[in-house]
């Protein structure tokens, strides 16, 4: 598995890279990828006719996309997963790879020091009753897009006082500084998270290939 450090993109341009990956595993011509990037500013919102949790008069574009849930942000001091992942041979489980990408979430977080958690009967990350990690996938004939994106530094948090994240009533999100305590840049998470990845991946989705 490769994992590829964008730095800051577009939403758009990173979601035409993600279609050429897919497109490449569906035809058995590449393979599988972690793209890693924070994105400009954008609110994005799954496929539904249900478009509550957005509300009027928005500070930053908003984009519907393919994969499942509510709306949410991304942006600046946030890092962004997408697995481009095979799981026609990887069980063929996607309440198990949700499971897989909360669990490596929470084993990242612990690398600074901070104690997250899964929060029974929601998606995502959660520091007690405040949400860190938002997960949202799409899947064509098995293989996944989209993925998590986990807040890092409280510049990212803000933009979330204009939604209701994931359609959740009174969500508070925060992020890994103020969990941790510390400074934390995209720069070193983002090495942290290759090193992380790839063999939790193969741990948790074992492989028949």
């Amino acid at each position: 598995m490769k994992v590829l450090p964008l730095g800051r993109l577009d939403y758009q341009s990173a979601l035409d890279i993600q279609n050429r990956y897919v497109d490449g595993l569906i035809a058995g011509t590449g393979g599988e990828v972690l793209l890693l990037l924070e994105h400009e500013p954008v609110y994005t919102i799954g496929r539904t006719r249900d478009h509550s949790s957005l509300r009027d008069s928005l500070p930053h574009p908003v984009v519907e996309t393919n994969r499942g849930g509510q709306a949410t942000f991304h942006g600046p001091g946030q890092l962004v997963g997408y697995p481009l992942l095979d799981l026609n041979r990887r069980g063929r489980d996607l309440h198990n790879y949700l499971r897989f990408l909360e669990e490596f979430l929470i084993r990242l977080c612990a690398e600074y020091g901070a104690e997250a958690e899964r929060r029974e009967g929601l998606t995502g990350v959660w520091m007690g009753r405040k949400k860190i990690a938002s997960l949202g996938v799409g899947v064509r004939k098995w293989v996944t897009m989209h993925g998590f994106a986990l807040n890092v530094q409280a510049v990212s948090l803000p933009a979330f006082l204009h939604i209701t994240p994931c359609g959740i009533a009174g969500v508070e999100m925060t992020c890994l500084e103020d969990a941790s305590g510390r400074r934390i840049s995209l720069e070193d998470i983002t090495a942290r998270a290759t090193e992380m990845f790839p063999a939790l991946a193969e741990e948790i989705l074992q492989s028949d290939a």
